[in-house]
């Protein structure tokens, strides 16, 4: 329990990466103030957490309304006297092209983008008093490629990488670091959506864009979100970690199983 006296606000609480990074924070003994729309996928979460012997507390908000996402970061830690971690992994999925809305930029970038900004202006009073403090956005993959039809989705998960350097920047002379993860595909609820829950047929098709062959988990990124946090990570901040099991190392050649290239010297 090396986390036994600190406190981890998680966005996105309720499924995914968020979910994993709420129950690795809590079984490291960090009480996590968990934060999600989803307030019943939010309350199974924190049931399971205590149930293991963690301590969380769940507030259903939006990221993208800073009075609430204020409201509940401020009662939770001010009650537990501190902040020290802060993860944003509350995302919208809206993946939209050329047929993309205003309405879908409008919601895509609060939540997205403002919602980071939102959690962190919360907790900084917090943070800025805590030796030690680190927030972890999320980004992916996405942020470094072309994809299509995803004008919304891959401009927003770019700027959460450079957002989160520049709150490097300003939040280094308070002791806050600030660092990015960026995902490959990872079995979330969303990519089990888009495979009609069948894995066994989607994962070699998605699994050959990473090195690793298979997508990842859940719980790996949570993993390297906590490393992240820790004190182990003290010296890095306005950092970027791919946990993509090699997708932006592989070229166009792929693994390699079709091109000329495959067997040569």
């Amino acid at each position: 329990m090396e986390w036994d006296e600190r406190v981890g606000v998680v966005t996105g609480a309720a499924s995914g990466i968020g979910a994993a990074t709420a129950r690795e924070l809590a079984a490291r003994g960090a009480h996590v103030i968990a934060l999600d729309i989803d307030g019943g996928g939010l309350a199974g979460v924190v049931r399971g957490i205590e149930d293991a012997g963690g301590r969380a507390t769940a507030h259903t908000v939006d990221v993208s309304d800073a009075a609430s996402v204020t409201a509940a970061v401020r009662e939770t830690g001010d009650d537990l006297g501190r902040v020290d971690m802060v993860v944003n992994c509350a995302v919208s999925f809206i993946a939209k092209g050329l047929d993309v809305t205003s309405a879908d930029w409008d919601r895509v970038l609060s939540v997205n983008v403002k919602g980071i900004s939102n959690v962190v202006q919360a907790a900084h009073p917090l943070l800025a008093r805590t030796e030690g403090a680190a927030i972890v956005n999320t980004a992916s993959i996405s942020a470094h490629i072309a994809q299509p039809a995803r004008w919304t989705y891959n401009a927003t998960k770019a700027a959460i990488v450079n957002l989160t350097r520049c709150m490097a920047m300003d939040l280094a002379p308070d002791g806050i670091r600030a660092n990015t993860v960026s995902p490959g595909w990872i079995w979330t609820p969303e990519v089990a959506r888009a495979a009609d829950g069948d894995r066994a047929r989607w994962e070699p098709v998605w699994g050959r864009y990473h090195l690793m062959r298979r997508l990842g988990e859940p719980a790996e990124v949570a993993k390297a979100i906590a490393f992240l946090c820790s004190p182990d990570a003290s010296f890095i901040t306005g950092a970027e970690l791919p946990v993509d099991g090699g997708y932006l190392a592989m070229g166009p050649e792929g693994l390699g199983e079709t091109s000329a290239f495959a067997g040569s010297e």
